[in-house]
């Protein structure tokens, strides 16, 4: 049996944080990284620039070939863990092998939902979170002329245009009354619709699947308002549940996902979780829940890796953010996604310019920014997450908000210095 000072399980943006937060603090202890993918590291959220050919396949990974040599690393790639020893500190993998360590990251990522619908065994139905799907959609992009989404959240519609830009008469299903309800508002929402229209993208709401139709293939899929769509290539995009098997029966501490403090430390001693598998703070709530975004997940790897190698880092930077881009109009929120249905309890100014996609909005609770959308005027958006961080009483300048030309200098002196002064100390700007 193999040992190591330090395992990792999982090969995403949460295992390559966690090695370099590893490496900063102890350059020689012994590191290994266990993965079900065959693949060196890559960058999940490049998947569909690769599939519309904006980068080619060596610009899609996440860390150079020589990664895992120059930090000292041991890739144990195509290979799964299946069963997790807490009392012997050991993990085993599906060909037998057994892994000891001294301390462990759980970095098992999230695994796409796949809805009770009859036929999603057939050939062409894939979903579309890894470096596997998107190869097996290229091979199936050659005979294809109708493609069908299921889901109308960022990966999907970000699907929907790559698969419209090849050629394809694109359809996209959403269960619930609009697209991208979970992270902007029906304004938002509204306007991304309107776009996918005027690129001849078909967005069906309040509707979903209810049974796959062909033979080997899909051939064509019915919904459950009665119509019937041609489709020769179905994506399921409709969500991500965290992989949290591995700690079943283990007596790590699970909600929806691996509960962690904010050292990234699970409710078992020198086991740690980061990523889409785990709970992790957030600073606008001041609560723990499930954030499944890429930068989040690097970051909470390293703040691991710190903790692991014994220099004590907090996790508190924290929170629900995405920037997306859907046919040239750019989108970036981050904090609560204030709506019509949980406005109660918050202040709200917005500005829109329907014709020209542009539309800002931010929502307050006594006086502190607690979420933003931006539509088109996306500039300075770090500013805004500054605001929030800092937790900035932002009545007096409340209105210069709606600018697109927001800045510091808009600020007053003394809040400014305040916000800057820890960038200017550090050398940063």
């Amino acid at each position: 049996m193999s040992a190591f000072e330090y395992l990792i399980i999982g090969n995403s943006a949460g295992a390559v944080g966690c090695v370099e937060g590893i490496r900063d603090v102890d350059q020689r202890g012994k590191i290994a990284v266990i993965s079900e993918e065959k693949h060196h590291a890559y960058s999940r959220a490049l998947i569909p620039y690769y599939l519309d050919g904006k980068i080619d396949r060596e610009k899609i990974y996440y860390r150079p070939p020589d990664f895992y040599e120059k930090y000292g690393v041991v890739p144990l790639l195509g290979k799964k863990a299946v069963t997790l020893d807490l009392a012997r500190r050991e993990v085993e993998l599906l060909d037998g092998e057994r892994v000891g360590y001294g301390k462990l990251l759980l970095a098992t990522g999230g695994r796409p939902f796949l809805p009770p619908i009859a036929g999603l065994d057939k050939r062409n139905v894939f979903t579309f979170l890894s470096l596997e799907d998107v190869l097996g959609i290229e091979k199936a992009l050659a005979g294809a002329k109708n493609a069908v989404i299921l889901g109308g959240g960022v990966i999907g519609l970000m699907a929907a245009e790559v698969l419209k830009k090849k050629g394809l008469d694109v359809f996209v299903l959403e269960l619930a009354q609009r697209v991208l309800a979970p992270v902007v508002d029906e304004t938002a929402s509204g306007i991304v619709e309107t776009l996918f229209a005027e690129n001849g993208v078909k967005v069906y709401t309040g509707t979903t699947i209810k049974e796959v139709h062909g033979g080997d293939a899909v051939e064509k899929v019915t919904l459950t308002d009665g119509r019937t769509l041609s489709c020769d290539l179905l994506l399921i995009a409709v969500g991500v549940v965290p992989r949290v098997e591995l700690v079943k029966n283990t007596g790590i501490k699970v909600n929806r996902g691996i509960v962690t403090d904010q050292r990234m430390q699970t409710s078992v001693p020198d086991v740690y979780a980061c990523g889409d598998c785990a709970e992790a703070y957030d600073f606008v709530t001041g609560t723990s829940r499930l954030i499944p975004l890429w930068p989040n997940a690097y970051v909470g790897g390293r703040i691991a890796g710190y903790n692991m190698a014994g220099m004590s880092r907090e996790y508190v930077w924290g929170t629900s953010m995405n920037a997306m881009h859907f046919f040239n109009l750019y989108i970036i929120n981050a904090g609560i996604n204030v709506t019509q249905e949980n406005a109660g309890g918050y202040e709200a100014i917005s500005k829109l310019d329907r014709d020209r996609k542009i539309y800002r909005k931010f929502a307050f609770r006594e006086g502190r920014l607690q979420g933003f959308v931006l539509v088109g005027e996306v500039a300075r958006a770090g500013i805004l997450v500054n605001l929030m961080r800092k937790k900035i009483d932002v009545r007096g300048f409340a209105q210069a908000l709606l600018d697109k030309n927001f800045g510091y200098k808009d600020l007053p002196d003394e809040l400014r210095w305040q916000l800057l002064k820890d960038d200017v100390l550090l050398g940063v700007i």
